[in-house]
C-alpha cells in the first residue's frame, strides 16, 4: 500500500478536523458523536497501522516505507521507519482507542478534549516517523500544544501552573536543539536524516575560553540534543514538572504523558545522539551512566513519601526511565535492546498504572492514598488488576517490566560494574514503594464509611485493561516477539558507534604522538 506512514499519521487529524467543522451543539448526543468519532479513528489507525508491522522486514536494518515529496522553501517531506522506530510507532496507535476509552466519562467540552488527543496522536506519530530534521522538530515541538491545553483546561486545581511547567521546560530544553541542527545543517548540507546518519561531523578536540572540549564539535551537539532529550525524559534532575504535570493532567492525559510523550526523548537519544555523535555520546557516557544511576536511587526514594497516588507513580517513572538512560548509553546490544524493551514495557505498564487510580479516582474524586483502604473487599477484579500492574511495575519474572530491566542492567554491568550495582538497588526500592502503595490502598479491613458503598470495575474499565495485561504477559513470556523486529537496527547501530569512536580513539593516538 502506498503512503502507508501518511495514512496512519493523518487518520486522527482527518477526525479532528471533521470534528471541527460538522459537529455541533454540546447536548449529550453531540458529546457521545465526538467520544465515538475519536473512537473510530483511533481504532482505525491501529488497523492500518498493523500493515506496517506485517510487511515490515526485520531482517533489513536500513529505513523501509519511505515517502519522499519537496515542501515549499526547499523542505522536504521525508517519512520511514526502521527497526528502532517501528515499535513506538505501534505503541502509539495501540494505547490511543484505550486512552479514548479511558476518557468516556468526560463531560466538559467532550469536542475539543477529542480534537485535543486525535491532534497530538497525529503529531507522536509524526516524530515517530520523521526523516527530515526540520520536519522532526515540527512535530516533535508541536505536540507540547495539544498537551499543554489537555493539561491547562481538562486538568485539576492547580492545573494552570502545571500546564506552564511543562511548556517551559520541554520548550526552552529544545531551543539549544534547534541551535544544534542549525549546525547541522550548515556542516551536513542537508536535514535528510538517512544522509546525516552517514555524515562525520567533526570530532577534534579544541578549546573555547581555554577549556578543552574533548569530542569537538560533536560534543558540543550531543550536549544540545542532550538538553532537549533529557528534559523530554526526563532525566534527574530535570525532572520536576514531569510529578506536577501528572498530578494535574486527567487520567487520559497522564497515561498518554507516561505511555507514550516520554519515550521521545529516548527515541531521540537512539536516532540523533548514539548514531550521530558517536564520540561526543562516548565522552559524555559516563556523566550519563552515573545521572541515570542516582535518578533511579533518589526519585524512588521520593516515591516512598508520597501522600498522591499519580505523584508516586510519576516518581516511578522517572525511575524507569534511569534504566532506559543506562541501557542506551552502555551503547552495546544488551544494553540497548533493554532500554527500548523497558521504553515499549513501560508504556503498557504505567499506563495502565494511572489508569487504574483514574478508576477509583472516578469514584471517590481524591488521590490521596490515606483515603482509601481495603478495597479488594468491594472491589476484587479491580484489586487483582491493580496487583498485576504493580507486580509489573517491580519487575516480576513473567512480565515485561522484567525483561527490560534485566538486559539494560546486563548491558551497563558490562560497562560499568559501580553503576550496575547503585542502580540495582533500584529494583529493591521499586518493590518497597509499590508494595506499600498496594498494602495501603487495597489490603486490610474495610474501615471508612466513604468506602462502603463504592463499585467494582464495570465491563468498559475491564475491557480496557485487558489487552494491557495480555500485551504485559505476552512480552513478559515472549520478548523475542520485541526483540527480533529491533535487533538488525540495533546491532547496526551498535556496530557503526564502535567503528566511529574506535577511528576517533585511533586518530587521537596519532595526533598525541
Amino acid at each position: 500500500m502506498d503512503n502507508l506512514l501518511s495514512i496512519t499519521t493523518f487518520i486522527p487529524a482527518l477526525a479532528a478536523l471533521i470534528l471541527a467543522l460538522f459537529l455541533r451543539g454540546s447536548d449529550a448526543a453531540a458529546q457521545r458523536n465526538a467520544k465515538w468519532v475519536a473512537m473510530f479513528a483511533t481504532t482505525a489507525t491501529f488497523l492500518v497501522s498493523l500493515f506496517i508491522l506485517f510487511e515490515f522486514d526485520a531482517s533489513n536494518p536500513g529505513f523501509q516505507f519511505v515517502e519522499q515529496a519537496d515542501w515549499l522553501l526547499g523542505l522536504q517531506y521525508k517519512m520511514g521507519v526502521d527497526g528502532i522506530s517501528v515499535l513506538f510507532v505501534m505503541l502509539t496507535t495501540f494505547m490511543m482507542p484505550l486512552v479514548i476509552a479511558a476518557s468516556w466519562n468526560v463531560t466538559d467540552r467532550v469536542k475539543e478534549y477529542m480534537i485535543a488527543f486525535l491532534l497530538l496522536e497525529t503529531l507522536m506519530l509524526g516524530v515517530f516517523m520523521a526523516l527530515d530534521l526540520v520536519l522532526f522538530y515540527l512535530f516533535f515541538e508541536a505536540g507540547l500544544i495539544p498537551m499543554f491545553l489537555i493539561i491547562g483546561i481538562w486538568g485539576g486545581a492547580n492545573r494552570i501552573y502545571a500546564s506552564f511547567k511543562f511548556f517551559l521546560y520541554t520548550f526552552l530544553g529544545s531551543v539549544l536543539m534547534l541551535v544544534a541542527m542549525v549546525a547541522m545543517f550548515s556542516d551536513a548540507g542537508s536535514t535528510d536524516i538517512a544522509v546525516l546518519l552517514n555524515h562525520e561531523f567533526d570530532a577534534g578536540t579544541f578549546s573555547i575560553l581555554g577549556i578543552q572540549i574533548v569530542g569537538g564539535m560533536q560534543t558540543l551537539m550531543f550536549l544540545a540534543f542532550f538538553a532537549s532529550f533529557a528534559v523530554k525524559m526526563p532525566m534527574w534532575p530535570v525532572h520536576t514538572w514531569l510529578p506536577d504535570a501528572h498530578v494535574q493532567a486527567p487520567t487520559a492525559g497522564s497515561v498518554v504523558l507516561a505511555a507514550i510523550l516520554l519515550k521521545m526523548g529516548g527515541y531521540g537519544f537512539l536516532r540523533f545522539s548514539l548514531p550521530m555523535f558517536p564520540v561526543g555520546s562516548e565522552v559524555l557516557a559516563p556523566l550519563v551512566l552515573w545521572m541515570s544511576a542516582i535518578a533511579i536511587v533518589y526519585t524512588s526514594l521520593v516515591a516512598l513519601v508520597q501522600q498522591d497516588m499519580k505523584k508516586l507513580i510519576a516518581y516511578s517513572s522517572v525511575a524507569h526511565m534511569g534504566f532506559v538512560t543506562m541501557g542506551i548509553f552502555a551503547a552495546n546490544q544488551q544494553g540497548l535492546d533493554g532500554a527500548i524493551f523497558q521504553m515499549i514495557s513501560h508504556g503498557f505498564i504505567s499506563g495502565a498504572l494511572f489508569m487504574c487510580v483514574g478508576v477509583i479516582y472516578d469514584r471517590m474524586h481524591t488521590r490521596e492514598i490515606d483515603a482509601y483502604g481495603g478495597l479488594v473487599n468491594r472491589m476484587p477484579a479491580y484489586a487483582l488488576v491493580f496487583l498485576f500492574f504493580t507486580m509489573a511495575n517491580v519487575g516480576l519474572p513473567g512480565t515485561s517490566g522484567f525483561v527490560g530491566e534485566f538486559l539494560t542492567l546486563m548491558g551497563v554491568f558490562q560497562v560499568n560494574t559501580w553503576v550496575a550495582a547503585v542502580a540495582t538497588t533500584g529494583v529493591i526500592l521499586s518493590a518497597a514503594y509499590a508494595l506499600w502503595l498496594y498494602r495501603r490502598v487495597v489490603l486490610g479491613d474495610l474501615i471508612k464509611e466513604s468506602l462502603k458503598s463504592i463499585t467494582d470495575m464495570t465491563r468498559r474499565e475491564k475491557l480496557i485493561f485487558a489487552p494491557l495485561v495480555a500485551m504485559t504477559l505476552l512480552l513478559g513470556i515472549y520478548p523475542a516477539l520485541v526483540l527480533d523486529i529491533i535487533g538488525p537496527s540495533v546491532s547496526a547501530l551498535v556496530n557503526n558507534y564502535d567503528t566511529a569512536t574506535t577511528a576517533a580513539a585511533a586518530a587521537l593516538q596519532v595526533v598525541g604522538n
